[in-house]
């Protein structure tokens, strides 16, 4: 699916890490939220409260999640689950564009 249909948008944006991450949250119909957004080319660290799948839409990027002992490597159209109450370093070599699924 390449665009979500009947939501709202919270204009505010989300803004880590000196810019290098921007997103913001979408309300869909159903009350479910998502966030879409871009991380710039960095190596940056995120803390979960939420499961998480991270769809990735464009770019590339290498993912070491808590707990796991190396690297796995993702790119358009694939997606990656995150445990709650965890964390992932993501690196990215060019402008990655992803959407958050809470799980």
């Amino acid at each position: 699916m390449s665009q979500f249909d009947n939501v709202s948008v919270l204009k505010q944006g989300n803004v880590y890490f000196e810019g290098l991450c921007v997103s913001h949250c979408l309300i869909l119909a159903s009350g479910e939220k998502k966030t879409v957004g871009v991380i710039l080319p960095s190596t940056l660290t995120f803390n979960t409260g939420a499961a998480e799948i991270m769809e990735i839409v464009a770019g590339l990027c290498h993912v070491k999640q808590a707990g796991e002992p190396e690297a796995s490597t993702y790119t358009a159209g694939q997606s990656f689950n995150v445990p709650a109450n965890s964390s992932f370093t993501i690196e990215t070599l060019e402008t990655l564009h992803y959407v958050c699924h809470f799980a």
